[in-house]
């Protein structure tokens, strides 16, 4: 698109300008609608799943609900408590909705079809990701309130403790791959898992990393059941408890902006990405696109699914989870897929 634009007389700086404002906007907006369009999904399944109806009154079949609530809530005004720090209170949900954005720049959508292909994909995402507890651990100091405060650090604690299993599930990836690069990843999985499967996607010596890896994703999104920063039996709201209007709607696009963004990362490190699911000619007939937007549905139906069936964990049984077994158990399988690869790969040119 730069060469393109240079083409038509512009200058290289003002052309790589203008080409890179168009492909974060091909991403962004198409982005902000389906977080709109997922809330409503969302409380679809909610409502099936409790044999319920859900959103079905304004527009066709209740598909304009969400516009609807965003209407509502951006006619609202915005308070801000008097003994608030009125800078970084509004900062926070900024940060939070910012940082469900910024991911994506490395999220291959197909084969070149990537806004950033740099080499260091997966720790641009590992970094941008856990700058997320920032806005939460802002939004709860600065309300100056003693329920978002407390919130605020759960929130840290939580965040952080699954991020270190993360960081172990993706050492993992990188041992098996050989590459930080996102799009690297997805053409490693290629070919015959461990010479026995002709299917891109369910590594058996990897599965289990997928399966930590989507529960992890789930505190740190603070998704049911890890939404003990958000526990309404004991802190009102949580870190929202003093925001309204637009504020408080950053903080639930941030939200299912991150969940979405989980899905895709789980699509892309584990599930063949854009790839298609068996190595059959016919499935290449479909763009990579529409098999990662299919893997990400799925994914996000997981989180939908466990939310409404599963019931909320102690805050004692969160960080047991998180540091006794999940931790214990990524740092065994960095072991297993280093040891497995030296017994297969040594010797073998790069």
């Amino acid at each position: 698109m730069t060469s393109w634009f240079t083409y038509l007389g512009l200058p290289f700086g003002l052309a790589w300008f203008v080409a890179t404002l168009i492909d974060i906007l091909v991403i962004a907006l198409p982005l902000m609608l389906a977080v709109a369009m997922v809330i409503y999904v969302d409380r679809k399944i909610w409502a099936a799943m409790a044999l319920r109806r859900g959103p079905n009154v304004v527009g066709p079949l209740g598909l304009l609900q969400s516009f609807a609530d965003g209407l509502k809530v951006f006619l609202q005004e915005t308070i801000i408590p008097s003994g608030a720090n009125k800078t970084l209170f509004l900062l926070g949900p900024i940060i939070t909705f910012t940082v469900a954005l910024i991911v994506w720049a490395v999220v291959p959508f197909q084969f070149g079809v990537v806004l950033a292909n740099i080499n260091v994909g997966l720790l641009y995402v590992l970094a941008a990701s856990s700058l997320g507890v920032y806005g939460i651990i802002l939004a709860g100091w600065a309300s100056n309130s003693k329920y978002p405060f407390y919130s605020a650090i759960r929130a840290a604690a939580q965040m952080v403790s699954y991020e270190v299993s993360i960081g172990f599930v993706l050492i993992s990836i990188v041992l098996w791959t050989g590459s930080f690069n996102m799009t690297d990843i997805v053409e490693h999985q290629k070919g015959h898992v461990l010479g026995i499967f002709n299917f891109y996607a369910l590594n058996p010596l990897l599965f289990p990393m997928a399966v930590v890896f989507f529960i992890s994703s789930l505190a740190e999104t603070q998704r049911a059941p890890f939404d003990l920063t958000e526990a309404e039996s004991e802190l009102v709201a949580g870190y929202q408890t003093e925001y309204s209007s637009m504020a408080f709607a950053l903080f639930w696009l941030g939200e299912y902006g991150n969940v979405l963004l989980m899905s895709a990362l789980n699509a892309t490190l584990f599930w063949g990405g854009y790839l298609p699911p068996l190595d059959i000619p016919i499935l290449y007939w479909i763009p990579g696109i529409i098999w990662l937007l299919l893997k990400i549905s799925f994914g996000f139906f997981l989180f939908s699914w466990v939310k409404a069936t599963v019931p909320r964990y102690r805050y004692d049984q969160l960080m047991r989870l998180g540091w006794k077994i999940f931790l214990p158990l990524s740092l065994l399988f960095v072991f297993l897929v280093s040891g497995y690869l030296m017994l297969t790969r040594v010797g073998v040119p790069a």
